[in-house]
């Protein structure tokens, strides 16, 4: 019956062998989900208040003004071209309607 190994002798709980992969959990959620969620927050809150006169650029890069908008789809002019897309398709406001502006005046 000689002396153990020192392999093999532990004094520390089991749970301890799990703190690594709850911390890797930890900063994988901040680090790649939460940011995520809120960038999609976001542009739902932007689709929601798209409106006509708006200047947009869609994901696949054609610039464009609002002309109208419905349910899920808007309606673009780009130069001569008008154009109907998903409202998914838009990825940014490039600049606000004038209507907004004339209002923010009074």
């Amino acid at each position: 019956m000689g002396p153990s190994p020192a392999g093999q002798t532990s004094t520390a709980p089991s749970w301890v062998n799990f703190v690594p992969l709850l911390l890797m959990v930890f900063v994988f959620y901040f680090v790649f989900i939460r940011p995520q969620q809120r960038k999609s927050k976001e542009l739902q809150n932007l689709l929601g208040s798209l409106k006509s006169g708006d200047k947009v650029v869609t994901s696949s890069g054609i610039v464009g003004t609002v002309v109208s908008v419905k349910d899920r789809t808007v309606s673009l002019r780009s130069s001569d071209t008008k154009i109907e897309v998903l409202k998914s398709a838009i990825s940014e406001i490039t600049e606000r309607g004038s209507s907004e502006s004339s209002e923010s005046k009074s």
